[in-house]
């Protein structure tokens, strides 16, 4: 009746890319940087809704408002997830604004949590309290007070080892949570081991991978991006905001520690707004000073620019001997090889 036809465009196409961008334009909404599938809702070849997704995060989601109340958004979302089940995917979130939740929850979505402007929902076999209570389970989490620590060690450095022994000293028991998003130099399964073995020593430590919900491209695609621009805030404020509501209040977290952060503005603004948000749920945020060396605080962004220059002897001096043997295994000297011609900044 309404000839809608629903088209997969070419993103790779400049001339079917623009018509996507005009159109969410009138949305105030971008095309994201990621996205490896797009489609659209055409009407007499005429856009009327379009749907994006980077992974299995849904996103630059739109109709035109003359559509609304005629199932575009089920079609987009069902054609969407389809893709996803092709794919062996069966776990998917969405991005959208808060005036969007009714929409999404009336096609099968949960609302995990929303900000003032954006709301992050999931659908599919996993979901958020399935993932904490397995952690519980596997880790053997008591019902005791606890600090927690989020890191991605991109590698473990001395730095890190610092802020662990002391909250490690300051509490009867931590949580390390290493994110496990595989987009920085040093892939997840190293890092995390890494500080596996960096802390054996300490009893009272845990060491968890920090999943899908803790600093991922699902609740926190910026920190990737390491772009400080206008949506920094809020997807700051998300993801710290499901810190803080399911992970805090499940877990019996009251105090989470983070260094002083004195070079990524990326950081520095996600510590702001851990600060400020997770006030709200009784938790302290506790910004310890970096441990230095000759002056200079100790980083992983330092670590990686000393292999860049080639002062392979210096790293001593920057990480503990856990990260030293592996960077002189033959899978570290592949990495650092990597390192050395990257641009990335991380």
């Amino acid at each position: 009746m309404y000839d809608f036809v629903i088209e997969e465009i070419n993103i790779s196409n400049v001339n079917q890319l623009d018509d996507v961008k005009k159109f969410l334009k009138n949305f105030d909404l971008e095309f994201e940087e990621n996205i490896d599938c797009t489609i659209v809702i055409k009407q007499g070849g005429k856009i009327v809704g379009t749907c994006s997704k980077s992974g299995n995060i849904l996103k630059c989601f739109a109709i035109d408002s003359s559509m609304r109340g005629m199932g575009l958004s089920s079609k987009l979302v069902t054609w969407m997830n389809n893709k996803l089940f092709d794919q062996g995917v069966y776990h998917s979130f969405i991005f959208t604004k808060p005036e969007n939740i009714n929409i999404f929850t009336g096609v099968g979505y949960k609302l995990i949590q929303k900000v003032k402007e954006v709301a992050l929902l999931e659908t599919g076999v996993e979901n958020i309290n399935k993932h904490i209570k397995r952690i519980i389970e596997k880790y053997d989490l008591k019902n005791n007070k606890k600090a927690a620590l989020v890191m991605n060690c991109n590698p473990f450095t001395w730095g890190h080892r610092y802020l662990i022994e002391k909250a490690s000293l300051e509490n009867e028991e931590v949580i390390i949570f290493i994110v496990e998003e595989d987009r920085s130099l040093f892939p997840f399964k190293y890092r995390y081991e890494l500080v596996k073995q960096g802390v054996a020593d300490l009893k009272n430590v845990k060491v968890v991978p920090g999943g899908e919900y803790i600093i991922s491209s699902a609740t926190f695609p910026n920190y990737f991006l390491r772009k400080k621009d206008d949506v920094l805030r809020i997807f700051t404020e998300l993801d710290a905001s499901i810190f803080g509501e399911y992970f805090c209040n499940e877990l019996s977290i009251n105090k989470r520690y983070v260094g002083e952060e004195p070079f990524c503005e990326v950081t520095q603004a996600y510590n702001e707004t851990l600060s400020d948000t997770l006030e709200k749920y009784g938790v302290e945020l506790e910004i310890v000073k970096r441990r230095e060396f000759k002056g200079k605080a100790i980083s992983a962004s330092q670590v990686r620019e000393v292999i860049k220059g080639g002062e392979i002897s210096y790293l001593k001096n920057l990480v503990p001997d856990v990260t030293m043997k592996f960077l002189l295994s033959s899978e570290g000297k592949e990495i650092m090889e990597k390192i050395k011609y990257s641009t990335s900044p991380h």
